[in-house]
């Protein structure tokens, strides 16, 4: 009998009972591999909402970071209205990009939260512009080539606020047009062209720069009162390493079994989260003395936020205003859009393996590719500002806590959808001081660019050729950036603005020039495909695999699992060959039992 024939009607497999009154204590080890809920299993009602409500937690803290960087880009730092709904989007838009990923992508239990691979044309644009807030030094040239009102060319005036929108109104557009391509990548599956010439060489120290790019971000906030924030990150730290092998007591109760105790990293899940709340709630305590002074450092600051915010408040599209478009914007946003495609691909095949189901077929990846880029767009028509895209942190957390039941994670999305409805909501987490962010961007940044390095697995690092390509990669990315940002309004001057500004931008995005040497040096220096990691990468597949219907012994359920939501009757039709994001009805099933080590060697993207 296996494991999930095993459990109780509550979720938690049941032992031999010992004689007497004992309080039982079980022990939930972290290192076995089975799952208490497999992918189309569904929990007993109160148990998914808990599991849903911890998932949801885990990834809060990322998304009100990103969405505080979006507003610091569009120069809305200041307007606390702003970034409660811009707050607000970000978590509606988090809530309907799952839903929409669970229901008709790749069907696995993902959760999509904002993608950073968006921060870095935001970042440069701040940096490349640092002026562009001040309405005081804004130009005649810069009134033609933005997206404020006519009234403001007239008269030559403009505020604070035409600033703010006009930018968000840029990013809307910019964001429409890459989610569109994102989208026809999976539609049209030019996922496998792209695969072609990018590996781990390649897409390591491009997204490596993000991480690095981002400490901008971190020392920004953190710097406003170093200790508060250091404290956030060691607290972070703690609970998350040093700690991390010891398993709390939790007390609960079924109705088999009565009142008892099992043991959960529950101090490692939250780790984060709590390392916030007692950061902010520290800061509340060094408000009340007046040790503070520094206003987003205080608690106190944002009260009238809290209070003016509207309790329920619906993001729509064009809130912000109608959307315009800048190429120069727009060329970061599809720079991040490939990177993005990558990383979220590699995410759907780590996903099938901490959920013991088979890898992916190509039409399950096509479908989930296209439907990130689908609801891309869409966040770029509610103005969010960034895209959604898939979360490695929370397939990590499925490990720790052996829940990968697609049932919860549909209720994690309402309950995001929700967070974004209720207004109060954002208002009060927009209030969080800027060092407790700080400390908790140390903590994120850090695993994230602990998570790059580790796909350098793949790559054989024993070659001089792998360790050059991606030493200078990674040196020209930062590099090129500083630079463009030391010259500062003298880097580019063509005479024509808008030229000025798109070779500014590119110029100023660590990932293009990381990612352009890189790939360029990695398909023109010569390399073997295992010595280059693109074997393991771009998971070449086995006969069984080809013909994408593979069930083994050693997967826990089987292909069905991909299987797309659309009738019956349509699901043997000849044209469904031609779609490249639905199954082809001439690949039959081919029973082939594969050994767990191939299993790990097939599945590592």
């Amino acid at each position: 009998m296996t494991l999930m024939e095993e459990k109780d009607q509550n979720g938690f497999t049941p032992h031999p009972e010992p004689e007497g009154d004992i309080t039982i204590e079980d022990e939930v080890h972290v290192t076995d591999d089975a799952l208490i809920y497999g992918v189309t299993d569904n929990p007993p009602i109160h148990l998914t909402i808990l599991f849903a409500f911890q998932t949801a937690l885990l990834s809060l803290a990322n998304q009100l970071a990103l969405s505080i960087m979006v507003a610091e880009a569009v120069c809305g730092e200041t307007n606390g209205m702003f970034k409660t709904r811009l707050l607000s989007t970000t978590l509606f838009m988090d809530g309907i990009t799952t839903l929409m990923m669970i229901l008709f992508g790749v069907r696995l239990p993902l959760f999509q939260g904002a993608a950073f691979e968006y921060t870095v044309p935001l970042l440069a644009l701040q940096t490349l512009d640092p002026e562009r807030c001040d309405p005081q030094i804004i130009t005649e040239s810069s009134f033609y080539n933005s997206t404020l009102n006519i009234s403001i060319l007239v008269n030559r005036t403009t505020s604070a606020d035409d600033i703010l929108y006009g930018q968000v109104q840029k990013l809307e557009g910019s964001l429409m047009l890459a989610g569109f391509l994102h989208f026809l990548i999976g539609a049209t599956g030019l996922v496998g062209v792209l695969l072609r010439f990018i590996g781990p060489v390649t897409i390591v120290p491009t997204i490596l720069l993000i991480g690095l790019y981002m400490t901008r971000t971190a020392v920004k906030f953190i710097s406003y009162h170093w200790g508060i924030g250091l404290m956030t990150a060691a607290i972070s730290i703690i609970l998350s390493l040093y700690l991390g092998k010891y398993l709390l007591p939790i007390p609960v109760w079924t109705r088999k079994r009565g009142c008892h105790t099992i043991r959960y990293p529950l101090h490692q899940v939250f780790s984060i989260l709590i390392a916030i709340m007692v950061g902010w709630g520290v800061s509340g305590i060094c408000t009340a003395a007046g040790v503070l002074s520094h206003e987003k450092a205080r608690t106190d600051v944002g009260i009238d936020i809290v209070n003016n915010a509207s309790w329920f408040y619906v993001p729509h599209p064009t809130q912000f205003g109608p959307p315009s478009f800048d190429v120069s914007i727009f060329v970061g946003f599809f720079i991040a859009t490939i990177i993005s495609v990558l990383d979220s691909i590699g995410d759907y095949y780590a996903c099938a393996k901490t959920c013991h189901v088979p890898p992916p077929p190509s039409h399950a990846v096509n479908r989930g590719i296209a439907i990130e880029g689908l609801c891309t767009t869409l966040s770029g028509i509610m103005g969010a500002g960034h895209a959604t895209s898939t979360y490695g942190g929370n397939i990590g957390a499925i490990g720790i806590t052996k829940v990968g039941s697609r049932l919860v994670f549909l209720v994690l999305a309402i309950i995001y959808i929700a967070f974004g409805l209720i207004g109060k909501f954002s208002a009060v987490f927009i209030t969080i001081p800027h060092p407790v962010l700080g400390g908790a961007l140390i903590t994120m940044f850090g695993m994230f660019i602990g998570v790059v390095l580790s796909n350098l697995r793949y790559v054989c690092l024993s070659s001089t050729r792998n360790i050059a390509i991606i030493g200078t990669s990674i040196l020209i990315g930062l590099m090129v950036p500083y630079w463009a940002e030391l010259q500062g309004k003298d880097l580019v001057l063509t005479g024509n603005f808008r030229v000025d500004n798109i070779l500014k931008t590119l110029l100023g995005n660590a990932n293009l020039s990381g990612a352009l040497l890189a790939c360029f040096l990695d398909n023109t220096i010569p390399g073997t495909l295992d010595e280059r990691g693109i074997t393991s990468w771009q998971n070449i597949p086995s006969k069984a695999q080809e013909s994408e219907n593979l069930v083994t012994d050693d997967f826990k359920e089987g292909i069905e699992v991909y299987e797309p939501l659309f009738p019956q009757k349509w699901r043997n039709s000849k044209i469904l060959k031609y779609i490249p994001f639905l199954p082809d009805p001439k690949k039959k099933p081919v029973l082939e039992t594969v050994s767990s080590v191939n299993y790990e060697e097939n599945t590592r993207v």
